[in-house]
C-alpha cells in the first residue's frame, strides 16, 4: 500500500466526519424538534457508513503494511497512522450492529434530554439515559485493554492514560485547596459588590462587545461563526469552518461573555492547528484536557485578568450604552471575582467550579465502578451538592439534566475540565517565564499570547500526546499546585486578604 492511499482512506473518513459534526450543529442549532426521529435516522445510517470505514478492509491492510514499513511514511502519514492504528484496536472488534445502535440512542437522547429540561421532569429522560448507559456498558468489553476498572476504559477515550487512582490523588489535593481557600475568605476576605451585575444588557450588547474581544484575542470568524444553543459548545467541522455557540442572559452578562470566550479557545486550537494535518485524525485536539485547557485559559485566565480587564472595560461601558457607567473599574473587576456556591456548572466562578466536576466524576464512577441504579442518580447528585457546596437543587433542571454530555454518551468526558483547568495555570506559569502576560493583556495585541499557545500546543494538534505536549511546554507534568497557587493569588487579591 501507497502512503497516499493510505490518506486518501483518511481523507474520505474525515469527510464523513465532517458531515456527522455539521448535522449534528444543526441539531443543536436550528433543527426542529419534531425532526429528531429523522435525525437520527440519518445520523446512525452515516454513523455506520463512518464507523465501518474505520475499522474496513482498507485499514486493516494500512496496519499490517506500515507497522512492517514505517519509513515509508511522512511526517504527517506516521502522526496519522499511530491514531489510526490506536483507534482500529480500540473499535475493530466491535460489532458494526452495536456502533449503530449505539449512535441511534445518543441522537435520540439529546431530544429527550430537551424535553426534560423544558419540564424540570428527570423522567422524561431516564429510559434514555439507562438506555445510553447500557450501551456504554456493551462497549466497555471491547474496548477494554489492561486499564484496572471499568471507568478507566472511558477516561482513556478521552485523556490517554488517565487513570481513577491518578485522579482520586489529584482530586483530593485539589479538593482540599479550594476548601481550605473558600474558608480563608469566608473568615477574613471582604466581600466584593455585586449588586449591579444584574443589570439588563441585552444579547446585542453583549454580542457587539465579545465578537470584538474574542477576534481580538485570536478568534477569526472568517474561518467561524457564533450562533445559539442551550447548552455551550464549539465544533471544528474543518480547518476553515470553526464553529462557537453560547447561549445568553440579559441580566447575567458572565454567562454570554464568559462562555463565548471559553469557547473561542477551542475555536482557536481547532483554527491553528497546522494544516498540514488535514484530513487526518491528527487534525484536532490531543486530548478533551488539552482542548479543555485551551478554552480555559481563555475564560479563566485571561478573563480574570484585572489589566485584560482594565483594557476592555470602557469598550464594554460603551457596548452597555450607560448601564454600567456609574460602576468603577475597581468595583466592576472585584464583582466578576466574587466566589459563592452555585447549583450551575458553567455558571460557577473560576474557584467553585472544579467542585462541579468532582461531583460528577464521583458520580460516573459509582455508575461504571459501583452499582447505583439511574433511579438513584437525581438523589445523590442532590446529595454531594449539599455536601460540596452547601446548596440543593429546586427541580431537575437545576439539578441532574443541566449537562449535555451524557445524552451524547460521553461518560469519562468531566475530568477533561478539571484537568484542563490545571494544565492551564501551568501553561500560565510557563509563558510567564518568556512574556509580560499581564503587560500583553494591558497593551492592544494580544498576539504573543496565542503565539505562545500556537508554538506549544495548537500546532500539534493531535500529533503528540497530552502529557508530552504539558512536560515539553512546561518542563514538568501534571503539578496541581499551581492551580491552588493561581487560585490563592486572584481571590486573595480580590477580597483583600494579605498573607
Amino acid at each position: 500500500m501507497q502512503e497516499q492511499e493510505f490518506l486518501q482512506e483518511l481523507k474520505e473518513i474525515d469527510l464523513l466526519q465532517q458531515a456527522l459534526a455539521i448535522l449534528e450543529w444543526d441539531s443543536q442549532t436550528g433543527m426542529p424538534d419534531s425532526a429528531s426521529d429523522y435525525r437520527s435516522e440519518v445520523t446512525s445510517y452515516l454513523y455506520g457508513q463512518y464507523f465501518e470505514k474505520k475499522v474496513g478492509p482498507k485499514i486493516s491492510e494500512a496496519i499490517t503494511y506500515f507497522e512492517a514499513h514505517p519509513k515509508e511514511l511522512s511526517e504527517v502519514g506516521a502522526a496519522a497512522f499511530q491514531l489510526v492504528k490506536e483507534e482500529y484496536e480500540l473499535n475493530h472488534a466491535v460489532p458494526n450492529a452495536l456502533m449503530t445502535e449505539y449512535s441511534r440512542a445518543t441522537s435520540k437522547a439529546h431530544s429527550a434530554w430537551q424535553n426534560a429540561r423544558e419540564n424540570k421532569d428527570f423522567s422524561l429522560f431516564r429510559e434514555a439515559l439507562a438506555e445510553n448507559i447500557r450501551l456504554t456498558k456493551a462497549l466497555i468489553p471491547y474496548w477494554r485493554k489492561d486499564e484496572k476498572t471499568a471507568y478507566d476504559v472511558l477516561l482513556n477515550q478521552y485523556e490517554p492514560n488517565m487513570t481513577t487512582e491518578i485522579l482520586d490523588q489529584v482530586f483530593a489535593k485539589v479538593r482540599e485547596g479550594i476548601l481550605d481557600i473558600r474558608q480563608t475568605l469566608l473568615e477574613k476576605g471582604t466581600e466584593p459588590r455585586v449588586d449591579f451585575l444584574s443589570r439588563k444588557m441585552t444579547e446585542a450588547q453583549q454580542r457587539k462587545f465579545i465578537v470584538k474581544v474574542i477576534q481580538e484575542l485570536g478568534y477569526d470568524m472568517e474561518r467561524g461563526r457564533l450562533d445559539n444553543t442551550i447548552h455551550p459548545f464549539a465544533t471544528g467541522i474543518n480547518h476553515r469552518d470553526v464553529r462557537l455557540t453560547t447561549r445568553w442572559n440579559e441580566h447575567d452578562f458572565s454567562m454570554g461573555i464568559f462562555g463565548v470566550i471559553h469557547e473561542a479557545g477551542h475555536g482557536m486550537y481547532e483554527q491553528n492547528i497546522d494544516e498540514k494535518f488535514e484530513y487526518t485524525p491528527a487534525h484536532e485536539g490531543a486530548s478533551m484536557g488539552i482542548h479543555e485547557s485551551q478554552s480555559l485559559f481563555n475564560e479563566i485566565i485571561v478573563g480574570s485578568n484585572r489589566d485584560f480587564w482594565q483594557k476592555q472595560y470602557p469598550y464594554f461601558q460603551e457596548c452597555a450604552e450607560g448601564t454600567f457607567d456609574d460602576i468603577t473599574f475597581d468595583e466592576f473587576y472585584k464583582a466578576l471575582k466574587r466566589t459563592r456556591a452555585s447549583l450551575i456548572r458553567i455558571e460557577a466562578d473560576s474557584l467553585t467550579y472544579v467542585l462541579h466536576i468532582i461531583i460528577r466524576y464521583e458520580i460516573e464512577k459509582m455508575i461504571f465502578n459501583g452499582d447505583v441504579t439511574v433511579d438513584e442518580l437525581p438523589q445523590i447528585w442532590n446529595e454531594k451538592y449539599e455536601e460540596y457546596l452547601g446548596v440543593h437543587p429546586e427541580n431537575d433542571l437545576e439539578g441532574i439534566l443541566q449537562d449535555v454530555h451524557w445524552s451524547g454518551g460521553s461518560f469519562g468526558y468531566f475530568p477533561s475540565y478539571a484537568l484542563g483547568y490545571m494544565y492551564a495555570a501551568q501553561l500560565y506559569h510557563a509563558m510567564q517565564k518568556d512574556l509580560d502576560v499581564n503587560a500583553v493583556l494591558a497593551s492592544d495585541d494580544y498576539s504573543a499570547i496565542k503565539n505562545w499557545l500556537t508554538t506549544h500546543i495548537h500546532r500539534y494538534g493531535a500529533s503528540k500526546k497530552p502529557n508530552q505536549l504539558i512536560l515539553e511546554a512546561t518542563g514538568e507534568p501534571l503539578n496541581p499546585t499551581y492551580l491552588l497557587d493561581y487560585l490563592r493569588t486572584i481571590y486573595f487579591d480580590v477580597y483583600q486578604i494579605n498573607e
